[in-house]
């Protein structure tokens, strides 16, 4: 009751109020309101989050539409070059887009042969074959986190039945990289060997990787004509050298202490191929040792009596002394007996083959640090080492490193004080320099400070206007009372003025009027 009393007087008085100030109450309600509106829209607005960035014309416009149907609110970038949408919904709407095979690239893959048509030509099969490997390629190479496009060109010639026309496929792989980003090399052997791998008869050298800058990345094979070391040999000689630094340390420690020793091993290792093949031939053995091949045995005989030549055509054959085979002559006739015996031949064939990555040389530094000791005062101090400490650390680095004279390895090893530095302790960054606590400090001032510019207008404002409406309301009937008891206002005159006067001259008659006004209230 008391809250309607107060709301009529309030409007009663607002009517009565001079335009002037009737204009300003407008003006401040209306600014209290707008701010009050501002804060609960700004409080109400998503946070918006990248859900796919450079995507082409035709996938961006397929994902805005199913975002469309789908009711998710989406947010276009300045250029087009990222579709945001509600930090809330980045997951599944990218779920549900997956499901529809959104987005599907520019790149096409094996989905091509799908949109076959009836009455293909083989060439046509073909092509469409090609383009799609080399899309399924480029996809994979794309997986890559420093790759952010990929395109694959195959060179496959045509089959053909004569082998000297015969020719055989060729690749090149263009990548484009992220900005700040490279392939090692490790990297781009992957890409190289997963080409090659995926077409037939296609040779790692014949695989050429380029980046965006037409910068050669590929390099030829060893063994195919490259004269370098490949990543897998530098991780070889890598891996020998740091196995040798470790056991040398390992074997130092219990005896110098832990972080007394540093130890670093320079390994020469041969990484040449070279395979030798040899043949050779010994005298045959005696008769009995000897291992028979073939023999062959050929007799003649002639009833007439006369002696005949055998052997070979020729005119030393037709000599009879010539004959290499025992003749008999007799009256009653003559015989001839040829006997051929091939042995087998004492051959021995040796094939050598070098192994690869052959340790040639090994060069090892070792540093010791002094001794620490400690006097009586307890002064800590540091001493070298005796001469006999040495000879015994030198001779257990000989035998851990696998030390060989002849092969030329070299060993040096030094006893000097490690330099003491200063440990830096982290710099912690006080909470006031939090770029995360700055970013929340922000937020919440911004809020705060809407909160307290609409509050000191409903309180400090609008509140102390509401307030002198209602009492001027309720003061008027008093006013008018007190103006009948007394004598009118003359024209241009304050009737506040003129009550403040009569209650100075006759403050008994405006007591009475005040007091019969309240308990008419009541």
């Amino acid at each position: 009751m008391a809250s309607e009393l107060t709301l009529a007087r309030s409007l009663d008085g607002f009517r009565q109020m001079p335009p002037a100030q009737r204009l300003g109450f407008l003006v401040a309600l209306a600014a209290a309101a707008s701010l009050v509106a501002a804060w609960w829209l700004w409080s109400q607005t998503p946070d918006w989050r990248v859900l796919y960035s450079n995507l082409s014309d035709r996938d961006g416009g397929a994902v805005v539409g199913a975002l469309s149907q789908m009711n998710v609110p989406y947010k276009v970038a300045e250029g087009g070059g990222a579709i945001l949408v509600p930090a809330a919904q980045v997951h599944d709407a990218r779920l549900k887009l997956a499901s529809q095979g959104l987005p599907k690239g520019s790149v096409v893959g094996f989905e091509i042969l799908d949109a076959q048509k009836l009455g293909a030509t083989q060439f046509q099969e073909q092509v469409a074959y090609q383009r799609a490997l080399e899309g399924e390629l480029a996809r994979s190479i794309q997986s890559l986190a420093a790759v952010a496009g990929a395109r694959v060109h195959l060179a496959i010639p045509r089959a053909t039945s004569f082998l000297r026309e015969s020719q055989k496929p060729t690749a090149s792989v263009l990548v484009n990289l992220h900005p700040g980003r490279s392939l090692e090399r490790s990297q781009v052997a992957g890409i190289v060997h997963l080409v090659a791998s995926s077409v037939p008869e296609l040779a790692p050298k014949a695989v050429s990787v380029v980046d965006q800058n037409g910068t050669l990345l590929s390099t030829s094979a060893p063994g195919e004509g490259g004269t370098e070391l490949d990543a897998g040999q530098l991780a070889y000689v890598n891996q020998i050298e740091g196995a040798l630094a470790r056991r040398i340390e390992e074997i130092l420690e219990p005896v110098v202490g832990r972080a007394n020793v540093r130890a670093q091993v320079t390994a020469d290792v041969d990484f040449s191929v070279q395979e030798s093949t040899a043949e050779s031939y010994k005298p045959n053995a005696s008769g009995q040792e000897a291992s028979l091949r073939s023999q062959s045995v050929s007799e003649q005989s002639d009833a007439r009596g006369s002696t005949l030549a055998g052997g070979i055509p020729g005119a030393t054959s037709n000599t009879p002394a010539a004959a290499p085979a025992a003749t008999t002559t007799s009256s009653g006739g003559s015989s001839r007996k040829d006997t051929n015996t091939q042995y087998e031949l004492d051959r021995t064939v040796k094939r050598v083959r070098q192994p690869v990555g052959t340790v040639k040389r090994l060069s090892a530094a070792v540093v010791v640090n002094h001794r620490t000791k400690t006097d009586a005062d307890g002064k800590v101090t540091t001493v070298a080492l005796t001469p006999e400490e040495m000879t015994q650390i030198q001779a257990l680095v000989k035998e851990a490193m696998g030390f060989s004279q002849a092969r030329g390895d070299t060993l040096n090893v030094a006893n000097t004080a490690f330099a003491v530095e200063a440990v830096a302790k982290p710099v912690e960054t006080p909470i006031w320099k939090d770029p995360e606590n700055i970013a929340t400090a922000k937020e919440v001032a911004k809020s705060a400070g809407i909160a307290l510019v609409a509050l000191y207008l409903l309180l400090g404002v609008l509140r102390p206007l509401l307030r002198s409406l209602a009492a001027s309301s309720a003061a008027r009937p008093a006013l008018e009372a007190i103006e009948g008891e007394a004598r009118p206002a003359g024209p241009g005159e304050d009737p506040v003025q003129a009550v403040r006067a009569l209650a100075r001259q006759d403050p008994k008659r405006v007591a009475n009027v005040v007091k019969t006004w309240v308990s008419a209230n009541e």
